[in-house]
């Protein structure tokens, strides 16, 4: 906590912290399919303590899936053996059912339930020691799966008043559920935006539209937040991401990340950005090599946290390599 707590404050601790952000890891480390896994909150959180004990990265992560918040909110969530569950069938077909849709409660959700309690656990055991890195989603980025992208897309371009009703309900629904992950005791919330991304849409849209949703969201969460583009280009809005209250930005491995850390300066920390693509077949060469790399262009003064540029570690990613990127943080990671 101490050394996390330091960079994010421009400082420089004892090195370098790093975040191994693993979701679908556990299941192995469990020994169960990755549909089993996610059934069961005690699951979850043994497997994040042991995993943070094995690799000695500086957080645990209590995200299941990005399609739990759309099961939440009536819809499906597809398994896989060998990834993340992706979300199903869009659960508003239709420009009329924007306007009946009412936010579900994080009380009445079985699925966000279990979220909070695999929290709970992970509080019990960690204490204050590790910080807990909870998970919503941007109420401009969620309507890809309760519409699907093209139809999302049209929203935003033609369908002004209905894109003010759903981003209003969303609004509500991002509120509640990153306060219950806060007050169960996750240290920050972790925002993913990939829709903020110039990958996605233009800036000028983004500020007409999901940038005002962002400040609005930031000033109701009662606790620290860092925007994620989930490994979308974010040099064009840095500086609008910096006037949203986040304190940090999860940047995208298409991106230097030297140039990323200058123009940050000391209103964004940075989080990334490390190829997790790649990373499945990397040597421990290549894995130190990378890790030296990203240490040499951001670290320096502090508001650096090394990890992948997704936010997610492919189930593919072997051990092996987790463990070499370990060992090279530990190695090259040591302020002078």
């Amino acid at each position: 906590m101490d050394r996390v707590l330091s960079t994010l404050s421009f400082e420089e601790p004892d090195r370098v912290p790093f975040f191994l952000l693993l979701t679908t890891h556990g299941a192995k480390e469990t020994g169960v399919s990755v549909k089993e896994y996610y059934s069961r909150p005690e699951y979850v959180a043994e497997a994040q303590l042991k995993m943070q004990k094995r690799y000695g990265h500086d957080c645990l992560y209590s995200f299941y899936y990005a399609a739990l918040e759309l099961e939440a909110w009536g819809g499906e969530a597809i398994f896989y053996e060998d990834g993340p569950a992706n979300a199903g069938r869009p659960i508003i077909g239709n420009l009329e059912e924007i306007d009946a849709l009412e936010a579900p409660q994080v009380s009445d959700s079985p699925e966000l339930l279990k979220v909070l309690k695999t929290t709970e656990r992970l509080k019990e055991k960690a204490g204050e020691e590790i910080p807990i890195i909870g998970v919503v989603m941007s109420p401009f980025s969620l309507p890809v799966m309760q519409l699907g992208f093209a139809p999302y897309l049209d929203l935003i371009y033609e369908e002004p008043t209905h894109l003010k009703k759903l981003r209003g309900v969303n609004e509500s629904f991002c509120v509640e559920w990153a306060n219950a992950q806060l007050e169960a005791g996750a240290t920050a919330i972790c925002y993913f935006d990939p829709l903020a991304s110039n990958t996605i849409i233009p800036r000028e849209v983004y500020l007409k539209t999901g940038f005002g949703v962002s400040k609005h969201i930031h000033s109701r969460i009662k606790g620290p937040c860092v925007t994620h583009l989930a490994s979308g280009r974010c040099l064009p809005v840095l500086a609008d991401l910096a006037k949203t209250g986040t304190l940090g930005v999860g940047v995208s491995i298409l991106e230097d990340l030297g140039e990323i850390k200058e123009a940050c300066g000391k209103q964004l920390a940075v989080l990334g950005n490390l190829n997790a693509i790649e990373m499945c077949r990397w040597t421990p060469a290549e894995a130190e090599a990378s890790v030296r790399e990203a240490i040499d262009k951001a670290a320096a003064g502090g508001g650096y946290i090394l990890s992948d540029n997704h936010g997610e570690i492919p189930w593919q990613v072997p051990e092996r390599v987790l463990m070499d990127i370990a060992k090279a943080v530990r190695k090259w990671g040591t302020y002078p």
